[in-house]
């Protein structure tokens, strides 16, 4: 390997022996777009996949404003406490749009970002959404076999990243608010759907609201089938400011695994994310050969300039773009 992020190569034994530089080396050989060096990539997450698996996998979303952040760098410095490595990864449906890293990152996390039991990586800064989910997949795994056995994957944008990170973990946490009021009828259903908790903020500063707020997500939530007859959704009050109540949503978060390791689903969700996790794959490489591949960069315009102008039928013009990928 040569040239950029893999001047120093990165080997598995490296990775697996917590050495923090090689893993966010490993981290950035991974997101390289570079053929030599997914290829280098490749073969290092094959050779790391056995020692993969065994941590605790957590997505958390909130609304904005509800204190996302706070709350990730309290209940991460809570589990660094308890002898966890914890690693905090985000999904950023912004950055594929605008190419750039999530805001402060590291900043807006105080105590984890100098933890040496934490790690905190943003999400990739190009591609599909669907890209950048599996990229953080890879991320994950890349933690996991450093020896992270707590990864908090954080919703940064809004819309279909709620999804990407439930198909990315075992456990999604969604914060909200205290005075559910208007707010719990602006909510999409399908992001309650996801939800294996439901943890209103800021209960010390809002105590009485938060309780009001807490029984109207539990009276929402009765509506809904939950996901697992394993497992019926939470409801509880927490401040990730002081740290209230984010013990008792830890102990949530066992019991939810203990369970669905008894029942097998557990194992069958990560079987169905692995084959989510392929596909997303396969749609960012036909994404990239689209954008990338000189044939097509210079025939795909001329396409488009035909159905604009009423010349060429919509599925015409995809089945030629499908000719040119000789699919």
């Amino acid at each position: 390997m040569t040239g950029g992020s893999a001047k120093k190569a990165v080997t598995a034994e490296m990775v697996a022996q917590g050495d923090r530089a090689a893993l966010a080396r490993a981290i950035t050989l991974m997101e390289s777009r570079r053929p030599d060096h997914r290829e280098a990539a490749r073969a290092l997450l094959q050779e790391l996949m056995p020692r993969t698996g065994h941590a605790v996998r957590i997505g958390i979303t909130g609304v904005p404003g509800v204190g996302k952040s706070t709350a990730i760098d309290t209940l991460g410095s809570m589990l660094t406490g308890k002898g966890h490595k914890v690693a905090v990864l985000a999904v950023d449906p912004s950055s594929t749009r605008t190419g750039g890293a999530i805001l402060g990152d590291k900043t807006r996390m105080a105590r984890l970002s100098t933890d040496p039991n934490a790690f905190i990586r943003p999400s990739p800064s190009s591609g599909t959404l669907g890209g950048v989910a599996a990229k953080t997949r890879e991320t994950m795994l890349l933690c996991e076999a450093a020896g992270f056995d707590v990864i908090l994957v954080e919703t940064v944008g809004v819309g279909q990243s709620e999804t990407a990170v439930a198909d990315l973990t075992d456990f999604f946490l969604v914060l909200m608010l205290p005075g559910a009021g208007d707010e719990l009828q602006g909510i999409k259903k399908g992001i309650l759907e996801l939800a294996d908790l439901i943890a209103v903020n800021k209960a010390d500063d809002a105590g009485v609201k938060a309780k009001a707020a807490a029984a109207e997500y539990k009276a929402a939530l009765h509506i809904l089938t939950p996901a697992t007859a394993a497992w019926t959704p939470p409801v509880l009050t927490v401040s990730g400011l002081t740290g209230q109540g984010l013990d008792e949503l830890w102990t949530k978060v066992l019991d939810h695994r203990k369970r669905l390791e008894a029942t097998g689903e557990l194992a069958a969700k990560r079987r169905a994310q692995d084959a989510k996790w392929m596909w997303a794959l396969v749609h960012e490489r036909l994404h990239e050969r689209l954008t990338h591949d000189p044939a097509l960069r210079q025939r795909v315009p001329a396409i488009e300039k035909a159905i604009a102008e009423g010349a060429l039928s919509p599925n015409a013009g995809a089945s030629e773009i499908v000719r040119l990928l000789g699919i």
